[in-house]
């Protein structure tokens, strides 16, 4: 079956967005959806433990966010301009996305003697920007004075120093910073919701897909099959492969927490499931695809005509998907990246 955009709309109250984070992390709401049954459950995120099973295999992405948001100004006018980081292509040399005008030769201070300059047109929406500092030096720099990258729809002061923690997994390993953006339905987990989750006998094992500009690239085409996904690294080690065959094989189940490890996963059996698996990956997920190695999904609640709702409807089925949407907004669910989850199984 053809699917077009305008079959992932859906209409959603404005009083619905989550503005700010529940605490404790594992209080929000969690919306459990049987695949077979097509029962619905309302449940509490710290809940989950009970719906897990001893043998399933529980994959996390551990990317770590980095305050990829920067705010500088035109050396020759003044003028603001902000600089989004997206991609280290090394030597001091970013691919980002600019807001406000911008040209090749453009010269900007940050705080701190912070300096870039505009030194490409990739003509797809992103330029290419030369700093004064690289490395550990540079991450050291952008840790004082970047900002978390909050979604547009968050309609607050991005500046609160809290984000940096509230949007941030418990789990974001320290050596794997590369994100513009969190894998949100790990940010609803505690240590302590995790370790339950270990003593019950799931076994818990890392992807790490660091997101980009994917996450925020809307599709422009009303033909999905037009939209190109902005490429992704993807990483999965030689120890978690072995844990997914293993579950596979004892019939457990594989359980991706978010799109990013469902992609990642994905992404991996698409190459034939190899031993070790390290790539660059513009996997397209919809209604149609077979999935190879997910068997369910851990997911928050995402915008309409997302590329992440239809990820969520080729898992479920795109009418129960639908059922369980409209089930969240009259049960008043939060939605989006601080918003509640729900369980597909």
């Amino acid at each position: 079956m053809k699917y077009s955009l305008s079959d992932f709309d859906y209409n959603l109250p404005a009083d619905l967005i989550a503005q700010q984070p529940i605490k404790p992390r594992d209080h929000s709401l969690l919306l459990l959806l049987n695949k077979k049954s097509e029962k619905i459950e309302h449940k509490y995120f710290y809940n989950l433990v009970d719906s897990l099973k001893p043998g399933d295999l529980l994959i996390l992405n551990n990317s770590k966010v980095y305050p990829a948001r920067l705010i500088g100004h035109k050396k020759d006018t003044g003028g603001k301009i902000e600089i989004f980081l997206h991609h280290d292509l090394g030597r001091g040399i970013w691919e980002c996305l600019v807001g406000g005008r911008a040209k090749i030769g453009t010269i900007i201070e940050f705080p701190h003697k912070l300096t870039a300059e505009i030194i490409k047109n990739n003509n797809e929406g992103t330029w290419q920007v030369k700093f004064n500092l690289s490395g550990s030096k540079f991450f050291a720099l952008i840790n004082k004075i970047g900002l978390v990258p909050l979604p547009p729809y968050i309609k607050r002061d991005h500046k609160l120093n809290s984000d940096k923690n509230n949007y941030q997994t418990v789990y974001a390993a320290k050596n794997k910073v590369g994100s513009a953006a969190a894998p949100t339905a790990g940010l609803h987990f505690t240590k302590n919701l995790l370790n339950k989750i270990q003593a019950k006998g799931v076994k818990i094992k890392y992807i790490t897909l660091h997101v980009g500009l994917g996450t925020f690239s809307p599709v422009k085409t009303e033909n999905i099959l037009e939209h190109k996904m902005h490429p992704e690294f993807v990483s999965i080690s030689y120890e978690t492969i072995k844990e997914i065959i293993k579950t596979k094989k004892a019939l457990g189940r594989v359980i991706a927490v978010g799109t990013t490890s469902a992609r990642t996963l994905e992404a991996w059996g698409g190459a034939g499931a190899p031993p070790k698996f390290a790539a660059w990956t513009d996997i397209f997920i919809y209604p149609g695809y077979k999935f190879k190695a997910v068997d369910a999904l851990i997911t928050n609640f995402h915008l309409p005509k997302s590329t992440l709702l239809m990820l969520v409807s080729a898992l479920a089925g795109k009418k129960l998907t639908e059922k369980a949407y409209l089930e969240a907004i009259s049960s008043s669910y939060r939605f989006f990246s601080y918003g509640d989850a729900m369980f597909i199984f």
